[in-house]
């Protein structure tokens, strides 16, 4: 049995797809709906498994070992928002819930991937390189990248990672991300507005060394992150922090051109200033280190900004069902 913490969200439900797709069903979804005007389970809907767990049900059951049979834990569930400002809320959801996870599947022998952030590594100063060794270099902007840093390294003092997998996201897209509001990709952000004003709005650049729109990022397709997971999975030996990027960074006015592209329209782009409460905290570039994943063995290549933007936008945004689904014979 597979518990998938975090399920119903962007990364967690689309992992549960990839393991649908490989003839996996025996999982467990661990999350929180919230209000039913996010429609988060709608995420769910179309894919497979065997029971669901509310999120504050968890540590109780992990702690008197109630669920038996527990092969891997695959913990995707936090709060994700990097203007999250609840310092107390972050520690509590995202380190000290992350922490009884990892102390279960130690004690039991339960292979663990878990979701770190490339918001842990700042402003990108001290490079982007997922070393251990260069854990205590780092500072991160935002209270999220905090949590997220913290847990890293408590699980190198507490040899956690020994047996299991960090993973680094960077900047991911794809369908099922529909419930996260300001949090949710600029693919996502673009395709509406293109749609609703005929333009995109990016932000100004505020330091003279970026034009405006040619502030980088290294954006990474959903499907090629469950890909790395469902290997990472297949091979336990596979341990540590490891980035899940493509290793090349490309600009907001390449993301911007491509879903313009991919909606059969010439581009139309218009900059406006980036709030000032955003300045101090934002990434100019980001662009992921791939060589300690490829070190490891993973060998397949990563779809490129402009399919899989064009993949999104034509087979999901635009479809009458947007989200992942076993049952479709499309894709």
């Amino acid at each position: 049995m597979i518990i998938i913490t975090g399920g119903a969200g962007f990364i967690g439900s689309a992992m549960l797809w990839e393991l649908n797709r490989n003839g996996e069903e025996d999982i467990v979804v661990v999350d929180d709906l919230g209000s039913t005007t996010t429609e988060k389970w709608r995420n769910l809907s179309g894919l497979h498994f065997t029971d669901f767990i509310p999120k504050d049900l968890l540590p109780d059951l992990l702690e008197r070992n109630a669920l038996k049979g527990i092969s891997a834990i695959i913990h995707m569930g936090a709060n994700s928002s990097t203007t999250e400002t609840d310092a107390d809320h972050l520690l509590n959801n995202n380190f000290g819930f992350s922490k009884k996870i990892a102390a279960f599947c130690m004690e039991h022998d339960v292979r663990l991937l878990y979701a770190s952030s490339a918001a842990t590594y700042g402003d990108g100063s001290n490079g982007y390189e997922d070393t251990i060794e260069g854990l205590d270099m780092l500072r991160p902007l935002n209270m999220y990248g905090y949590s997220k840093h913290l847990f890293d390294r408590w699980a190198v003092k507490n040899q956690i990672l020994d047996k299991a997998a960090g993973l680094k996201f960077f900047n991911v897209y794809g369908p099922n991300e529909y419930h996260k509001g300001d949090m949710s990709s600029v693919v996502y952000k673009a395709f509406h507005q293109i749609h609703e004003k005929g333009l995109l709005n990016l932000f100004q650049s505020h330091r003279p060394d970026y034009l405006d729109g040619e502030q980088l990022r290294d954006f990474i397709y959903v499907r090629d992150c469950t890909r790395i997971m469902a290997w990472m999975l297949e091979n336990p030996s596979v341990t540590g922090i490891f980035n899940v990027g493509t290793g090349t960074a490309r600009s907001f006015k390449d993301l911007a051109k491509a879903t313009f592209s991919a909606l059969d329209r010439q581009p139309s782009l218009n900059y406006i200033p980036m709030p000032k409460t955003l300045r101090d905290k934002y990434q100019y570039h980001t662009c992921a280190d791939m060589t300690k994943l490829h070190s490891a063995g993973f060998s397949e290549t990563f779809t490129s900004l402009e399919n899989g933007i064009k993949e999104y936008v034509q087979d999901y945004l635009s479809s009458s069902n947007p989200y992942f689904d076993i049952g479709r014979s499309d894709l």
